[in-house]
C-alpha cells in the first residue's frame, strides 16, 4: 500500500472502507469501498493532488452541492462529497458492468438499435439537468456507465463544479477538463459561454462513434483534433456506415454543427429527431467541409501546438461572425398575472433572446423573476427569486445575481438552485452588475460604497466608497475596466451617472442629471435623463469620459420614483423600455394593513411624495393611535407635521432651516422628537414654542425612554472598515456623558425600546447577516436574545410589550412573543403576511417604513400609480445598433 493511499485509508476510515483501485484518469483516482453507515458498495473517486491543490476544498464542496440535487434515472447520482486529510472526493454508488468506453474498445461499433437507444436515454438525463441549470461539460463513453444494458450519466456537473471551484485557473494544473475527441467548438476555443448546446455536440460525438466505430474527428495530438474540431466539418456517418437510416444521420450532422445556435435547442430535440423516421435537415444545413479544404489548409499554415490552437480560433470566430439583422420594433404584452410590475425593473440578456423582469409572485401577493424567451409566447416564473429587488445576468446569459434581503446570490437563469455569494447587500434598483471578467459587483446596505465577489463566490473586497453619496443603477463597462452607476448626494435632489475605474479605484461623474448608463460596442454611452429622454454620447474608454454631442435615442421612458428608469439595453443592441409617464413617481398615501395582510386606505386626500433616497423620512403614531408624526419633504422645507386620522389636515410642527426627520413620540404624547444634523430636539406637537435640544451632536436615530430618564442614540460610521454604527444611552438631567450600551465591532441600529422601558431591541450584522436581538434596559450585558434567524430589520414592539415585530429577509412581517419573567424568553417567529410590492417598494427609502397602532394593525406608505397601469406592453427593439450608427452618420 502506498503512503498516499495509507493516509487515504486512515482518513475515511469512519465513512467509508477503501477496497481496491477501479481505475485513475486524468483528474482522479476511482477506489472501490465499503460504505460503513449504510453496508453498501460506493465509487469513491479521488482528485489527484495537483489539481485539489488549486481547487481548495471549500470552494469544491460549495459548487459541487449544486449538483447533488439531481434526480434522474439515467443519472448516477452524488452521495458524499468532502475533504479528508488534504483529499478532495466524490462519492457515488458502485455500478456493476461496464463503461461505454469499454464496450466501444471491445465491439467497435454497436447495433443502430442500441446505440440510438443509449443516445436518447443520456439525452433524456440531459435535457432533465439542462432544465435544472446544469451543464455536464465532460459528455464521453468513459462517463456512461451500462447497468444490463442502462445508461448512466456519471460525473455529472464535476466539471462545472471544477471550473468554477477553481475560479478560472484550471490551466495551472496542466490538466484538461474534457476529452478533446468530444470537446465542442466552444470548449475548443475556451468560449467562455458555454451553453447546454455544448453538451449535445459531444452527445453527437458520442453517438457518431458508436455508429462509426470512430469519433468525428482523428488526429496524432490533442492540438490536431482540437484544430479539426474548431475548422473542419464532420464527414457523414453514412460514409462510415451506409446503413444508418437518413434520420439519425441527419439528427447526428445537425447536433455537430459548429455554430451552438445552429444545433438542436434541447436535448430532447435531439432525441426526438432521432425517434422520427421523417426527420431531415433543413435546407442549407449540414454542409461538409471537405477534407483538404479552407480549414486543412490553414492547418498546414499554422504553427505547430498554441500558435496553430490560436489560428483556429481566429478561423472559428469568422465562422461566427454574421451581418447585423433589421432593426425590428414590437410591443410585447403579456397576461395581467404575469405582466412587469409597474415600480419594478427589466434586463435584457446580451443574445437579445431572454427578457428577465420583475413580476408578481406566483405564491403571494409579493414579487418575485419572471423570464421570458423569445420564442416562447408566455413568461416563467423564476422560484426562490421572492423579492429580488435587483439583480444582473452573467455575460454568457446562462446565470443571475439576485439581491434579496440583503444577500446576494445566483442562480440559473432557467431556473435551479440558489448559490449564496455575499451579504449586506443593498435593497436599492440595480444594486448588482455582472462584469465580463468573472467578477460581479454590488452596492452594500450602507448605499455608499461598491464592493466586487468573485462570480464562484469567495472573499469580499471594497473597491470604492464615497460618504453621503446614495448608488444604485450598475452596470458593466467591458473588460472588467469598470463600471457605469447612478449617484446622489443625500437627500438626492440631483442624480448624476458616475464612471468607476477599477483598476485606480477612482470615480468621476461624467453625465450631470442622467438615471442610468450603458455601454456599447459602437463605443456610445447609452443614458436616460430625468425628463424621460434616452441619449448616446461618445464615451472614452481609456478616459472615461464622454466626448461629442449626444443623439437623442428615444423619449417617454416610464421612470419609477422619478429616479428609475424602465429601460435597459443589451450589449449587442436589443433594447426593452416600457414608455408613457413616470410610473411611481414617488407618490404615496398612508394604509392600514392587518395581521393577515388586509390594506384599508386611511385618508385617500392626504398624500406625500419621496424619491428613492430622500435625506427626510419616517413617521411614529401617537400614543392614543389617533396621530400620525411624519417627516415631509415639501418646498417649504424638510419638517416634521403632524397628521390626525383618519381624516383631517396635517399641520406643520417643526420651521427649522435643515433637515429634521424620525420624529418619536414622547410617552405622554405631548413631545415629538427628532433629529437635526447639529442634534437631538423635541417640539411641543401642537406646534406651539421651539424647538428644545435634548442631545447635541450628529445622531441620526435617537429615543426617549418612557420614562423620560434616557436617551438612547446610535453614533458611528456605518461602514464596516470604520467600526460600524453602536447604541449609546444618555441620562438626561443627570450627565453628558454617554454610556455604551451596544458597542461592538459590527453595525447596530433601529433602536426599538420595549413600552414599559426594560428592553432593548435592535437589529445587527454580527453574523454576517443583518439580525434582530433584545437585550434588557439599561444594563444591555446582562443578557442577549437573538430573535430572527432569517435576517431580520426594523424591529418594533407591540403596545402591550408582549410581541416583537420585524421585516424578515424576503419581506416577509413576522412576529415574535416575548416573555420577560422570570427570564427573557422569545418563541418562535412566525410569519404574518408578505408585504405586497406597492407596500414594500419604500424598504430601501425608509428607515422603519412602518408602525405599530394599540390595535394590533400596521401603518404603512402606499405607493400612488400615476404612470402606465399593469399589463401595458413592453417596447422592444432588436438590432438597434444598426440605427444609432445611422443616427451618428447624419
Amino acid at each position: 500500500m502506498t503512503n498516499s493511499l495509507a493516509r487515504l485509508t486512515a482518513a475515511l476510515a469512519d465513512r467509508y472502507t477503501i477496497e481496491r483501485e477501479l481505475g485513475a484518469g486524468g483528474m482522479a483516482t476511482v477506489y472501490l469501498a465499503e460504505d460503513v453507515k449504510h453496508h453498501r458498495k460506493v465509487a469513491v473517486k479521488v482528485l489527484k493532488p495537483e489539481l485539489a491543490a488549486v481547487l481548495g476544498a471549500e470552494r469544491f464542496v460549495q459548487e459541487i452541492t449544486t449538483t447533488a440535487a439531481l434526480q434522474h434515472p439515467h443519472i448516477l447520482p452524488l452521495f458524499d462529497s468532502g475533504t479528508a486529510d488534504s483529499f478532495l472526493f466524490y462519492v457515488m454508488p458502485f455500478i456493476q458492468g461496464e463503461t461505454l468506453r469499454s464496450k466501444l474498445d471491445r465491439e467497435t461499433q454497436l447495433g443502430i438499435d442500441e446505440a440510438v437507444r443509449i443516445a436518447s436515454e443520456v439525452a433524456d438525463a440531459l435535457d432533465y439537468a439542462h432544465r435544472h441549470g446544469v451543464i455536464h461539460r465532460d459528455i464521453k463513453p468513459e462517463n456512461i456507465l451500462l447497468h444490463e444494458g442502462r445508461p448512466m450519466v456519471a460525473d455529472f456537473g464535476i466539471a462545472l463544479a471544477l471550473s468554477a471551484a477553481a475560479g478560472g485557473r484550471m490551466t495551472e494544473t496542466g490538466l484538461s477538463l474534457g476529452t478533446p475527441h468530444y470537446m465542442s467548438p466552444e470548449q475548443a476555443t475556451a468560449e467562455k459561454e458555454i451553453s447546454a448546446r455544448s453538451d449535445i455536440y459531444s452527445l453527437g460525438s458520442v453517438l457518431y462513434e458508436m455508429l462509426a466505430g470512430q469519433p468525428p474527428h482523428l488526429g496524432g495530438s490533442a492540438q490536431q483534433i482540437i484544430m479539426k474540431i474548431i475548422a473542419e466539418g464532420a464527414k457523414p456517418v453514412t460514409e462510415h456506415r451506409k446503413s444508418v437510416p437518413s434520420n439519425v444521420a441527419a439528427a447526428v450532422a445537425r447536433s455537430l454543427e459548429k455554430l451552438p445556435a445552429d444545433r438542436f435547442e434541447t436535448a430532447k430535440a435531439f432525441a426526438e429527431a432521432l425517434a422520427d423516421p421523417h426527420y431531415a435537415m433543413a435546407a442549407g444545413r449540414g454542409a461538409v467541409v471537405p477534407a483538404g479544404g479552407l480549414g486543412a489548409r490553414r492547418v498546414t499554415l499554422a504553427l505547430a501546438g498554441l500558435l496553430a490552437v490560436m489560428t483556429a480560433v481566429a478561423v472559428w470566430a469568422l465562422l461566427r461572425a454574421a451581418p447585423p439583422g433589421p432593426v425590428t420594433r414590437y410591443g410585447l404584452s403579456l397576461p395581467v398575472d404575469q405582466a412587469p410590475l409597474d415600480g419594478g425593473y427589466v434586463l435584457v440578456t446580451s443574445d437579445g433572446s431572454r427578457i428577465v423582469y420583475l413580476g408578481p409572485s406566483a405564491q403571494s401577493n409579493g414579487s418575485q423573476l419572471w423570464v421570458k424567451e423569445r420564442d416562447h409566447l408566455t413568461a416563467t416564473p423564476l422560484a426562490g427569486t421572492e423579492s429580488a429587488l435587483s439583480a444582473a445576468v452573467s455575460p454568457d446569459n446562462a446565470w443571475l445575481a439576485v439581491a434579496q434581503g440583503g444577500r446576494l446570490r445566483k442562480l440559473p437563469i432557467a431556473g435551479g438552485a440558489l448559490i449564496p455569494l455575499a451579504d449586506q447587500v443593498s435593497n436599492a434598483s440595480g444594486s448588482v452588475a455582472w462584469l465580463d471578467d468573472g467578477r460581479i459587483a454590488f452596492v452594500t446596505q450602507e448605499t455608499s460604497t461598491i464592493a466586487i465577489v468573485p462570480e464562484a463566490g469567495g472573499e469580499v473586497t471594497v473597491v470604492w466608497s464615497k460618504d453621503s453619496l446614495n448608488l444604485s443603477n450598475l452596470t458593466p463597462l467591458p473588460g472588467g475596466r469598470g463600471l457605469l452607476f447612478q449617484g446622489c448626494f443625500r437627500p438626492c435632489d440631483q442624480t448624476s451617472v458616475w464612471a468607476l475605474d477599477l483598476r485606480t479605484r477612482s470615480a468621476q461623474p461624467v453625465l450631470p442629471g442622467a438615471h442610468i448608463g450603458y455601454f456599447v460596442p459602437t463605443g456610445h454611452l447609452v443614458y436616460v435623463r430625468g425628463d424621460q429622454t434616452a441619449l448616446a454620447v461618445p464615451f472614452d474608454l481609456k478616459s472615461l469620459r464622454t466626448r461629442g454631442t449626444p443623439i437623442v435615442a428615444f423619449d417617454s421612458i416610464a421612470l419609477n420614483q422619478g429616479l428609475a428608469p424602465f429601460f435597459s439595453v443589451s450589449p449587442r443592441g436589443t433594447v426593452v423600455m416600457r414608455t408613457g409617464e413616470v410610473a411611481t413617481s414617488g407618490e404615496f398615501r398612508l394604509a392600514w394593513v392587518d395581521r393577515t395582510g388586509g390594506v384599508t386606505a386611511v385618508d385617500t386626500s392626504f398624500t406625500f411624495r419621496v424619491t428613492q433616497f430622500a435625506g427626510n423620512h419616517g413617521w411614529a403614531l401617537s400614543p392614543d393611535g389617533h396621530r400620525l408624526a411624519i417627516g415631509l419633504n415639501t418646498p417649504a422645507g424638510d419638517d416634521i407635521w403632524i397628521k390626525p386620522l383618519p381624516r383631517g389636515p396635517a399641520s406643520r410642527v417643526t420651521y427649522g432651516a435643515s433637515t429634521e426627520n424620525r420624529p418619536r413620540w414622547r410617552a405622554d404624547g405631548r413631545w415629538v422628537t427628532f433629529v437635526r444634523p447639529d442634534g437631538v430636539f423635541q417640539h411641543r406637537a401642537d406646534g406651539t414654542g421651539t424647538d428644545s435640544l435634548l442631545l447635541r451632536g450628529a445622531h441620526d436615530e435617537a429615543v426617549v425612554s418612557p420614562d423620560g430618564a434616557w436617551i438612547v442614540f446610535r453614533r458611528g460610521a456605518s461602514s464596516a472598515a470604520a467600526g460600524g454604527r453602536d447604541i449609546y444611552g444618555v441620562r438626561l438631567g443627570v450627565d453628558s456623558a454617554p454610556v455604551p450600551l451596544v458597542v461592538t465591532p459590527f453595525d447596530e441600529m433601529a433602536i426599538g425600546l420595549s413600552p414599559d422601558g426594560h428592553w432593548l431591541a435592535y437589529q445587527s450584522d454580527e453574523t454576517g447577516r443583518t439580525e434582530v436581538y433584545i437585550r434588557p434596559f439599561p444594563n444591555t450585558n446582562d443578557a442577549k436574545v437573538q430573535i430572527s434567524s432569517s435576517g431580520g430589520t426594523g424591529p418594533l414592539w407591540s403596545r402591550n410589550g408582549r410581541e416583537l415585530f420585524y421585516l424578515r429577509g424576503d419581506e416577509t412581517m413576522m412576529a415574535a412573543a416575548v416573555t420577560t419573567t422570570p427570564t427573557l424568553r422569545a418563541d418562535e417567529p412566525r410569519a404574518l403576511f408578505h408585504l405586497p410590492p406597492d407596500l414594500a417598494r419604500l424598504l430601501a427609502a425608509f428607515y422603519t417604513p412602518w408602525d405599530v397602532g394599540p390595535d394590533g394593525r400596521f401603518i404603512m406608505a402606499q405607493a400612488v400609480e400615476r404612470g402606465p397601469s399593469r399589463g401595458s406592453p413592453l417596447i422592444v427593439v432588436e438590432n438597434w445598433l444598426v440605427e444609432l450608427k445611422a443616427l451618428e452618420a447624419r
